[in-house]
């Protein structure tokens, strides 16, 4: 894993655009838990999978120019994003890294990591 962030380290700033055009800081959600993952392509069967099981639960960010990407160490060849997740905490150190999981059921993984979170 060690082309991933490392769990402990501080997760990288950024800034992107959610679904509604409003900005989203991820210094502006500190204090709360975040979950954070990346997909390589619309439309294939795998991500749309991935996606719906992330869907009702979360806030979309749109990273066009794929800087959140490439600072969360989750570009491929051809500029495509990795299949990586991030479980990022309260206080903005990264609580678990994922890649190469089932697109099905890793936010199943993803809810565990901040199940544990909300009860410490």
């Amino acid at each position: 894993m060690a082309d991933l962030l490392e769990p402990g380290s501080l997760a990288p700033d950024f800034e992107g655009t959610n679904q509604d055009g409003a900005p989203v800081r991820l210094r502006d959600l500190r204090g709360r838990p975040v979950v954070l993952y990346f997909y390589p392509q619309d439309d294939t069967l795998g991500c749309t999978r991935e996606a719906c099981a992330f869907r009702d639960d979360t806030e979309a960010l749109a990273d066009p120019d794929r800087q959140i990407t490439a600072a969360f160490r989750a570009v491929a060849i051809h500029g495509l994003a990795k299949r990586v997740t991030y479980v990022i905490g309260p206080d903005g150190r990264i609580l678990a890294a994922y890649r190469r999981l089932d697109p099905k059921s890793h936010s199943k993984e993803a809810l565990r990591v901040l199940s544990g979170v909300r009860k410490r």
